[in-house]
């Protein structure tokens, strides 16, 4: 992280970037969940907005069953990992129901955060995203991992 942190803005950040795209649980998927047409296979980079510059890498994927089989599948696979979850996470685990997951780890200069967050037709029209038939067929949703470029400390809105 010592590249970017060194850097303004995006530049020189692309090591980085890197080390976020290759963490496991991007590709980790409950059995049967598919990438629907008009996505990346996976959509990486660094963004500025108002003077901040944050590093991300990130999936979207739509899964023929339950949002509690999403929700099940991302808890247990980024505890593996070493991901700690947030506090709404931890509390909303107890309650075993669906719902947008955020966890962090790593210390400053590797800081990252990931979410899991199911995706609504707000968020789509949002990103002026084009949906597919596959997401009729199932629950959408995205795996995001971020960081800020500069390496400062990152963590979930609880």
């Amino acid at each position: 992280m010592a590249d970017a942190a060194s850097t303004s803005g995006c530049e020189g950040t692309e090591g980085r970037v890197d080390e976020l795209s290759s963490y496991g649980i991007l590709d980790s998927r409950p059995q049967g969940t598919i990438q629907p047409r008009g996505f990346k296979d996976l959509d990486a980079g660094c963004w500025e907005d108002s003077g901040e510059a944050q590093l991300y890498a990130e999936r979207t994927y739509v899964f023929p069953g339950s949002k509690v089989d999403v929700t099940k599948h991302y808890r247990a696979a980024a505890e593996r990992e070493g991901w700690k979850p947030s506090q709404a996470t931890g509390q909303s685990s107890k309650a075993d129901r669906p719902t947008n997951l955020c966890f962090t780890r790593g210390e400053a200069d590797d800081a990252a955060m990931l979410d899991v967050y199911f995706l609504t037709k707000d968020i789509l029209d949002a990103e002026e995203s084009k949906t597919g038939p596959e997401f009729s067929s199932g629950v959408g949703y995205r795996v995001s991992i971020t960081s800020s470029a500069d390496g400062s400390a990152t963590s979930c809105s609880d």
